[in-house]
């Protein structure tokens, strides 16, 4: 059984206790009335028995209920009302970044900032016949896979078709594959595409060390990477549009200080399931608010690991790719930031990639990123707090520790747990009006997703405990902070049927249902119900179906793969 399993069903027996004790606590039930042992069954007596029960009318029951109040009043909620008191200056933290992100996201929207205001961009003139193409730089394309059968060709073939004079670009396929199947076909396609003159190198390696910066790493030990002046990054899944280097490289050449080139995702599957769109709201608040702040403002933002074209100096002056952890991509934008060099983002050029079509596939993606950027925090905070106190901040501490161990443990811990304790006291600024803020930065930006917004509030609440988890993880490093499962794809293009799929295996009870979120779907709904019954001063238990809903339906898998919403 994983860690995961056994934490669910402990949230679960935690959550039943809790709901039992509670129930007592109030003289809603009364154990100290049982049926007489051995006697004969009698349908009156146990009614007579139930409902002594429920009315709580002996001594007995409010000897208890004076106990529990006392501990409860004494030392559960003054406890609590610690944890309550900092995730309220946790929410702060993030609103204000929140909000800072979204007006200056807004701004740039309004005056239509472009990043040629502040680099110098010029095209590159590809007819002039005299020049020729020797004022084009040498351009290296990366493509690091890993036994991805769906897709690729389809990053292969969009590579190989980008518009640079054939004598002036290397593609190189980083493939890690260990299925010999995979490996021959994917070899094959680059056989395929050298005899139609494209310079297109396959290498492999002999272990999986390292995972993609091993890769990328073990790709530019070739002679010809480092005669490279730029390298391009796309993952198997990507398909850059043919004019990307056009498109990208003049800011790399026109501008030395310039380290990266990073352009927006785009998804050619955002509109499959309910599940690909609540993630592409996730994105594209990513995209359209954190990054395009951070580069307008020329405050740091972090390389996605992909759809980016790198200066091979910049590279090499920031000590290359490292395998430290899961997150290659930020660790090298912060040590190429922390050695004064400059990155742009270009939200107008953007690639074709694939959204995680699974949840499962979705959860072991975000855990990866959370374990490695709070990994990573531990790793470099000394490093980065004299240097840069706005990355480490903002970037790290707000966005990678404090957003979800705030969201999780105040919405779908203590808010729950309040109904329980009269003598808590939560802010209605901090559990009302923060939220709605947040919900507005993040709508702002996305006016025609209103009507998915309700079910995007309610996924994000249950990714929240999969984020928190993976966030103590990298920072404490538990078990599995470096553990890197690569995200299954579909390859929603693929037209060739003659391409056979791997034999399918059957899925396990733990592969069909995920047990944590139907523990705290229990938990949910067992403090929905008390709430409903006595809800005193406060009135949660409308949220908190819904809440209990979302993480049910998700631990029975019940969105990923429907297309009812196309």
């Amino acid at each position: 059984m994983e860690a995961g399993e056994i934490g669910g069903a402990l949230v679960f027996i935690l959550a039943a206790a809790a709901a039992v004790a509670a129930a007592v606590s109030v003289g809603a039930v009364d154990f100290s009335r049982p049926l007489t042992a051995g006697a004969p069954f009698d349908f009156q007596a146990a009614v007579s028995w139930l409902i002594g029960i429920l009315d709580g009318t002996s001594s007995a029951a409010a000897d208890v209920d004076g106990a529990w109040v006392a501990v409860r009043a004494g030392v559960i909620a003054p406890v609590l009302q610690v944890a309550v008191w900092a995730c309220m200056v946790m929410s702060v933290m993030l609103v204000v970044e929140a909000v800072y992100n979204s007006v200056i996201s807004l701004g740039v929207k309004a005056i239509g900032w472009r990043p040629e205001w502040r680099f110098k961009w010029k095209p590159l003139d590809s007819a002039d016949e005299e020049k020729g193409t020797a004022h084009f730089p040498m351009v290296l394309v990366q493509i690091p896979m890993y036994n991805e059968l769906e897709v690729y060709k389809l990053s292969i073939a969009a590579a190989c078709e980008l518009q640079w004079p054939k004598d002036r670009i290397v593609i190189q396929v980083l493939d890690d594959s260990t299925d010999p199947f995979i490996k021959n076909l994917v070899e094959l396609e680059c056989e395929h595409w050298v005899n139609k003159g494209v310079n297109i190198k396959y290498a492999t390696r002999t272990s999986r060390k390292g995972f993609k910066a091993g890769a990328l790493k073990k790709g530019m030990e070739c002679d010809y990477a480092w005669q490279s002046e730029y390298i391009a990054i796309f993952d198997a899944d990507f398909q850059p549009e043919p004019d990307f280097l056009l498109q990208t490289v003049p800011f790399l050449l026109h501008n030395p200080e310039v380290a990266l080139v990073q352009a927006r995702w785009s998804f050619v599957n955002d509109t499959t399931s309910l599940l690909t769109r609540v993630q592409k709201m996730f994105y594209d608040y990513h995209f359209k608010v954190e990054q395009e702040a951070g580069s307008a403002t020329f405050a740091f933002f972090s390389f996605n690991g992909t759809a980016g074209v790198w200066r091979t100096g910049a590279i090499r002056d920031a000590g290359g790719w490292k395998d430290r952890t899961t997150v290659e991509d930020m660790d090298l934008a912060v040590r190429a930031t922390l050695k004064g060099w400059k990155f742009v983002y270009v939200g107008d050029v953007r690639v074709k990639s694939e959204l995680p079509s699974t949840y499962k596939a979705y959860c072991r993606q975000q855990f990866r990123w959370s374990s490695g950027g709070a990994n990573l925090f531990r790793k470099m905070a000394k490093d980065v707090l004299f240097a840069k106190f706005y990355m480490l901040y903002s970037f790290f501490f707000v966005r990678r520790v404090v957003a979800p161990t705030a969201a999780c443990i105040l919405y779908n811990v203590i808010i729950p747990i309040s109904v329980t304790i009269p003598e808590l006291y939560l802010p209605v600024w901090g559990v009302a009006y923060i939220p709605m803020v947040l919900t507005v930065v993040t709508a702002i930006r996305h006016p025609k997703n209103l009507h998915i917004l309700p079910f995007w509030i309610l996924f994000e609440s249950v990714m929240t405990l999969h984020r928190m988890r993976a966030a103590m993880t990298g920072l404490l490093e538990l078990e599995g902070f470096n553990q890197w499962i690569v995200t299954k794809k579909v390859g929603n293009d693929l037209e060739d049927t003659e391409v056979p799929l791997l034999q399918k295996t059957r899925k396990r009870l733990r592969d069909r249902v995920n047990l944590p979120e139907i523990g705290f779907s229990v938990f949910l709904f067992l403090c929905a119900s008390y709430n409903l019954v006595f809800h005193g001063k406060t009135s949660y238990y409308l949220y908190m179906y819904l809440q209990g809903l979302a993480f049910l339906l998700l631990g029975f898998n019940f969105t990923g793969n429907c297309s009812c919403y196309q």
